[in-house]
């Protein structure tokens, strides 16, 4: 039987998936916080285009995004071109164990696309933000999943 979920089970699939990805992948442990990342920037999208209508992204410190490729290719430094494929990858990943948990949960069966990376913050068009979780690390280098749905059509605000 599908059932719906609410946003806080939601954002505990997504915490939980997060942290856990992060962690395994990259031997880097994200805490919940308050700081948002700072200006140099880098942000992974993805859709959800079958199962549930909405669409991830992830928005983190570029130095993070680096570390993070460094410690999963055990390399001392990476290109900018590995710095992208590792951003995409662990999207990926984390959708795989999102999507895994969310269909134990509602009995959806969910497909996401191909994730797509941007230098600086990515805002995807026709989608509201739903919420936002913001991590750091012990380095205070911070990242945000944002959580986005289809914004509301036929709401008679835009009148022009």
């Amino acid at each position: 039987m599908n059932h719906a979920m609410t946003k806080e089970e939601l954002e505990q699939i997504l915490d939980q998936a997060l942290q856990d990805v992060t962690e395994r992948t990259a031997g880097v442990r994200l805490h919940q916080g308050e700081q948002p990342p700072g200006e140099d920037l880098c942000t992974v999208h993805i859709t959800f285009d079958r199962g549930f209508n909405t669409s991830l992204t992830l928005c983190a410190d570029k130095s993070l995004l680096a570390r993070m490729a460094c410690n999963s290719f055990h390399e001392e430094a990476v290109t900018p071109e590995d710095l992208e494929e590792f951003s995409k990858e662990y999207l990926n990943v984390l959708c795989g164990k999102v999507t895994g948990a969310m269909f134990q949960a509602t009995q959806i069966p969910a497909r996401f696309g191909t994730p797509v990376f941007y230098h600086g913050r990515y805002e995807p068009e026709g989608q509201e933000v739903q919420f936002i979780l913001t991590y750091s690390d012990e380095h205070s280098e911070g990242a945000q999943l944002i959580h986005h749905v289809p914004c509301p059509q036929g709401d008679g605000a835009d009148k022009s």
